[in-house]
């Protein structure tokens, strides 16, 4: 017995074509799938149309991304522009150019117009399975400008964070770059550094109060050290001078600039805490060092020991000995 056949007549392009099928066949299931809809309601124009739009979107959004950096560059160069909240704008930017390319391919298709529709009709509930599924990074993205609006920190501050010292290197929507001092990149999800406690060394006043500990011997001359500790200090190229510091805090005079406090009598050492101004964070483990270096030389030539523990070692059975020949005697 022959299986039955069906004709089904579907218009493409306004041209009729004529479909023959037998029951069992899948021309049927073809016809009414969701591909089949979005290709029947297209023709040549509106599949040109939305390759023009992509392509324009894509080229339209590289271009005013370059225009918008090398905007940047020039005014920087005429007046003190921020560039933390300059990258986050241009970013938008860019953005709200590929919405505006989305909405344009959604106005020319019917089908994506009705699927539209129906997202809009059913907000609510669409609304919370987005809301769940894109938590972290509509977190992340209201954080990024919450952190552009407030700054708690700009690109190129230096900042420490979760034991990390570096500076800002980029802030987007998403996450924010930090450049280590051995030149690694920390990629921190903007939601996250928003609740960290952050160390800012830049912020108002770029200066750093810098400290080094050194130890010196219960016999060593204590006014003699804390005067070769100063000396060398005003030596560095990178000491800051009481007209400097006065810049940012006028109530500070001559005393406060370098001080030397005695800080703990150990049990093998006279601990003192060497205290120095510092223009900037980048410079003062470099200049911790060279001080370092410099007051071990002069120390060494003027007689200041810097001691070292002493472990004395007492084995029982010399103490078994020595005890015998002091009972003989």
């Amino acid at each position: 017995m022959d299986a039955k056949h069906t004709k089904y007549h579907i218009l493409i392009n306004h041209t009729l074509i004529t479909m023959s099928a037998s029951n069992n066949s899948t021309y049927p299931a073809f016809a009414d799938s969701t591909i089949w809809k979005i290709l029947s309601s297209w023709d040549i124009t509106a599949i040109l149309f939305v390759l023009v739009v992509v392509v324009s979107t894509i080229i339209v959004a590289s271009i005013v991304d370059k225009l918008l950096k090398n905007k940047f560059k020039t005014v920087s160069q005429r007046m003190n522009v921020d560039e933390t909240i300059y990258g986050v704008v241009r970013r938008i930017t860019v953005a709200l150019v590929y919405l505006t390319g989305v909405i344009l391919v959604i106005t020319r298709i019917p089908f994506l117009q009705e699927l539209s529709l129906a997202l809009f009709a059913g907000a609510g509930f669409a609304g919370i399975v987005v809301g769940m599924a894109a938590q972290s990074t509509l977190a992340n993205i209201i954080s990024g400008i919450s952190m552009a609006t407030f700054k708690p920190f700009r690109v190129g501050d230096r900042v420490d964070i979760r034991g990390e010292y570096g500076k800002v290197s980029d802030i987007t929507l998403r996450h924010t770059v930090v450049t280590t001092w051995d030149n690694r990149r920390l990629i921190i999800p903007n939601h996250i550094i928003s609740d960290e406690a952050i160390i800012n060394w830049s912020i108002v006043d770029p200066t750093v109060l810098w400290h080094v500990d050194i130890g010196i011997g219960y016999d060593s001359d204590i006014d003699l050290a804390r005067k070769i500790m100063i000396e060398e200090v005003n030596k560095h190229e990178h000491a800051m001078s009481l007209e400097q510091i006065q810049k940012y805090d006028p109530t500070l005079t001559e005393k406060d600039c370098t001080v030397v406090k005695l800080t703990e009598l150990g049990d093998f050492a006279v601990n003192m805490k060497l205290l120095f101004w510092v223009a900037d964070r980048s410079l003062a483990y470099t200049m911790a060092c060279d001080i370092r270096e410099a007051v071990k030389k002069r120390f060494d030539a003027e007689g200041i020991e810097i001691p070292y523990p002493y472990r004395t070692i007492l084995y029982k059975k010399d103490m078994m000995e020595d005890a015998e020949s002091s009972g003989l005697n």
